[in-house]
């Protein structure tokens, strides 16, 4: 059960690019329980859920202690941390994050490893594709957005549903809203726009960081890039959603091309 959806390849000398369609039908996130001690280096054996640790961890990290906080991504934070953090896991060790660590220093790591990829997690050869959906409305857009993300590699694409899954959660709590007892909870202010305005150059990049022009966007660029990562912010469920029928197409032709990988997801079913 720990083997990626690249390694899956391997079992026929026919490469089948469908099976990153399937691998997007089975969403799976291994969730193991630690508790805080001595750092130790991970290991860098692939799992089913191709998340890098640094996203999934100060993702979980905002959503247990930080949903109610005020202008999240948007209030300052401490270089010092934020770098201290970020060079742990580069070494590859266990960071463990609690409610001792602040989180704007969280969110700040999270969106300098965004802005900072070396591929963008939309690659940027479909930076434009992307951006063309902005002019679409309705189901046309939406069906342009599904078919887009069925050709992200599939680390981009399990990266990019856990990262709009969390900015979903961020968004569903940026209203004041009162708990059973009639108390105010206090909401973050982060709406899906708000959201998209932060993430948006981070997430769809035309240049590499650091390049000639990086993050020189024109307006309609600009304005573009918000309204579509709205669009994945508010209907991420359903984009990243493969339905029966076209599960069953493609493991009709998988059956002609791979018939290892049908005899594969047969056993591990």
């Amino acid at each position: 059960g720990a083997m990626s959806v690249d390694s899956i390849t391997d079992l026929s000398d026919n490469t089948s690019k469908l099976l990153e369609a399937l691998q997007l039908s089975h969403p799976h996130e291994l969730d193991p329980r630690r508790i805080p001690g001595k750092k130790k280096t991970l290991s860098l054996n692939p799992i089913t859920w191709q998340v890098p640790r640094i996203v999934d961890r100060c993702c979980t990290h905002i959503e247990t202690h930080g949903l109610q906080t005020v202008g999240i991504f948007r209030v300052g934070s401490s270089k010092k941390r934020v770098q201290q953090l970020r060079e742990e896991f580069d070494q590859g060790l266990d960071v463990f994050l609690d409610e001792h660590q602040s989180v704007h220093d969280v969110a700040a790591l999270l969106k300098e490893f965004l802005r900072d990829m070396p591929d963008s997690l939309i690659p940027r050869e479909l930076y434009g594709a992307f951006l063309s959906t902005a002019t679409m409305k309705g189901p046309a857009q939406l069906d342009a957005l599904q078919l887009l993300l069925f050709l992200l590699p599939p680390c981009h694409s399990d990266t990019l549903h856990r990262l709009l899954r969390f900015l979903g959660e961020v968004a569903r709590h940026s209203e004041h809203s009162w708990d059973p007892d009639g108390r105010e909870i206090p909401g973050n202010k982060m709406t899906v726009s708000n959201l998209a305005t932060v993430f948006g150059p981070n997430i769809l990049q035309k240049e590499k960081p650091g390049e000639k022009d990086a993050g020189a966007l024109n307006f309609e660029d600009s304005a573009a890039i918000i309204l579509v990562l709205q669009r994945l912010i508010e209907h991420h469920q359903d984009l990243f959603m493969v339905s029966p029928e076209m599960q069953c197409d493609v493991l009709r032709r998988l059956f002609q091309t791979d018939p290892d990988v049908i005899d594969y997801l047969l056993r591990r079913k």
